[in-house]
């Protein structure tokens, strides 16, 4: 076999600037005119990591798009995923610096990645409920300001006053790992007392 002699596959696939956009003459599978009518992984892609991984070898997948795709399988099949977006002309090197370790990443998702179709209501409907991280109820695949790192990171001393109108949060946060990292934390709220149609939670801070 081809692969006897790799230590580990780096699949580089995902989304295209050519698939996604407004008013593109686009009619794939999955796309209408640069908008999505699914956000599902291309099903030849899929079709292909899960040959990959009949080789038993770790599978690094490294994913473009600029948008949230539906990963479900391949989180299950893959040993690491790597989200890089559109990443312009020193993106290759930038994603390389994280696969060999030379870089210890620290961003964060701006986006819910959701599991499926299933999670989403019907693309035509606008309506909030359902919709982003502040209003969606079910579980995500990767949920927005998910991200990982090579390193770990400890909070303690968790302490939260009231100045006026305004909370002051604080707290310690110690890198328990053996890398040098850079942690964002970030802050939710959410609203248990109102009736009104409030969001799940929404970030206030980071």
């Amino acid at each position: 076999s081809i692969f006897d002699d790799v230590d580990a596959i780096i699949y580089v696939g995902g989304l295209s600037p050519k698939l996604e956009g407004e008013e593109m003459r686009v009619n794939y599978k999955g796309f209408k005119g640069g908008d999505r009518t699914s956000i599902e992984l291309p099903e030849t892609q899929r079709q292909y990591i899960a040959e990959l991984a009949k080789t038993g070898k770790p599978i690094i997948f490294v994913h473009l798009s600029g948008s949230a795709v539906a990963l479900a399988p391949e989180a299950e099949i893959c040993d690491a995923i790597l989200q890089g977006w559109y990443a312009g002309q020193q993106g290759g090197t930038a994603i390389a610096d994280v696969l060999f370790g030379d870089y210890n990443p620290a961003g964060r998702l701006p986006v819910t990645f959701y599991a499926s179709d299933a999670d989403l209501p019907d693309f035509g409907d606008y309506d909030m409920p359902g919709h982003t991280y502040r209003y969606f109820q079910g579980k995500p695949l990767f949920p927005f300001g998910f991200g990982m790192s090579y390193t770990t990171f400890e909070y303690s001393d968790l302490q939260v006053a009231q100045d006026g109108a305004e909370f002051v949060v604080s707290y310690n946060v110690k890198n328990t790992g053996k890398m040098a990292g850079a942690e964002v934390s970030q802050v939710y709220v959410k609203d248990n007392v109102s009736s009104l149609v409030r969001p799940e939670k929404e970030l206030k801070g980071f």
